[in-house]
């Protein structure tokens, strides 16, 4: 189970990956499917709703085309 304080360190990564992907002009479901993540993934991630793995940042930061530290970086 996530602690409080874990949740809300969740659902600031999810508001910067919203940020990010929105700045970079690609749909929920584009990031998701070119990630190799399952259809609604991005959606929780950005709710702040699931723990993301290092394997899945490093994913998501490709097809955003940053570095996977930039994600943290918030």
């Amino acid at each position: 189970m996530i602690n409080v304080r874990d949740k809300k360190y969740l659902k600031e990564f999810g508001k910067h990956l919203r940020q990010i992907r929105l700045e970079s002009k690609i749909s929920q479901e584009a990031l998701g499917l070119d990630a190799g993540l399952g259809k609604n993934q991005v959606g929780l991630i950005e709710r702040g709703e699931v723990n993301v793995t290092i394997s899945t940042i490093k994913k998501l930061a490709k097809k955003l085309e940053i570095q996977p530290k930039d994600l943290l970086d918030f």
